[in-house]
């Protein structure tokens, strides 16, 4: 093989391999918009989404929420969402994971942020 062949394998699959572990949002139901006003149980702040966990109708429920450099941009940082926070988030249930949300907008000391 030579080496312009090798390196477009190679480029292939690093390219792939990055459209795979990205999902869409076509795994959420926008047809069961929902709210969840409760306090932050654990928070995760990493690429490529952040995540809470929160209590919902007894259960824990994992909210994926936006990329941190949009959290960033949007006003919102990793202290605003410390565990205990009080917050409400407003999205869609996972048709895969039982217990999961992707949030579209959440508030925080009373100021509501759009993630999108």
């Amino acid at each position: 093989m030579t080496r312009r062949a090798l390196l477009a394998a190679v480029a292939l699959a690093v390219t792939a391999g990055a459209a795979l572990a990205h999902h869409g949002w076509g795994s959420y139901d926008a047809g069961k918009k929902f709210t969840v006003t409760t306090a932050v149980e654990r928070l995760n702040w990493t690429n490529p989404h952040v995540h809470i966990d929160v209590k919902h109708q007894g259960a824990s429920w994992e909210v994926v929420l936006a990329p941190p450099f949009r959290m960033d941009a949007r006003g919102l940082s990793p202290a605003m969402l410390k565990e205990g926070a009080s917050v409400s988030v407003e999205g869609y249930p996972s048709t895969r994971t039982a217990h999961e949300m992707r949030a579209e907008r959440i508030t925080v000391a009373g100021k509501t942020y759009e993630l999108r």
